[in-house]
């Protein structure tokens, strides 16, 4: 056979095998679709249903419920009935899949809730239940009030709004103060001082330091000028 009919022949085998490639390449591409398709499914419409009847109608579809926490208002759709839906009616999910949904807390109260007294965190889903809009969020500290409670609102209980903006006490600050340059000084005696201020003192010997007497701080820990709380550690090195 001549070299020219052999290298055709083998172009032919070349062309051939690249068109059953292409082929089975396309055939696999269009079988990984359908099988992605067939593992999605509609999203049913639970709007108006309740968890229940949602649940229900979710499982035909081999999809899940997951209750939000929080309640919509609405003053069409009943209480505890789903308000609304993640993702959206119509539209596709994959199997398994969880569906958000909110429930309805009914018609927006008309009126602002009392709400001084309350700790904040009550206060807060209160207002978010009943459908108000949570404002600024201010702070004071004091021990007038217990902390973390609600001492203040805009506008007070019983006037109508949209948005609530509350006062609300953290406590009082603890007291601190600020580190003493103590290097220098007899450390006897600025241990005893500390610790009767509540610290908790170590004072701890060193090498002999030429031309300092014994007992006179070297280092300190914290430095001067750091804040210290009562009941912090303080470390005194005195030479000796």
């Amino acid at each position: 056979m001549a070299f020219g009919t052999r290298v055709w022949s083998f172009g032919k085998l070349l062309i051939l095998f690249a068109a059953l490639v292409g082929t089975y390449g396309l055939f696999a591409a269009a079988s990984m679709r359908l099988a992605l398709r067939a593992r999605e499914v509609e999203v049913p419409n639970f709007i108006e249903r309740t968890v229940s009847e949602a649940g229900t109608m979710a499982a035909a579809q081999t999809l899940t419920i997951r209750v939000d926490e929080a309640k919509r208002p609405d003053p069409k759709i009943p209480v505890d009935h789903v308000a609304a839906q993640e993702p959206a009616p119509g539209s596709t999910a994959r199997e398994q899949r969880s569906v958000r949904v909110w429930l309805s807390a009914g018609p927006r109260a008309s009126k602002v809730p009392t709400l001084t007294g309350e700790p904040e965190r009550v206060a807060s889903a209160r207002l978010t239940q009943d459908g108000f809009q949570i404002g600024a969020v201010s702070e004071i500290r004091s021990q007038t009030y217990p902390p973390d409670v609600v001492v203040a609102q805009d506008p007070v209980g019983d006037q109508s709004a949209d948005k609530v903006s509350l006062l609300v006490n953290r406590g009082e600050q603890g007291v601190s103060y600020v580190m003493p340059d103590l290097i220098g000084v007899s450390g006897e005696r600025a241990a005893e001082i500390l610790r009767e201020q509540g610290f908790r003192v170590a004072v701890v010997g060193s090498m002999p330091y030429p031309g300092v007497a014994a007992g006179v701080v070297l280092r300190q820990n914290p430095r001067a000028g750091f804040q210290v709380a009562p009941g912090e550690p303080i470390s005194l090195e005195v030479s000796r």
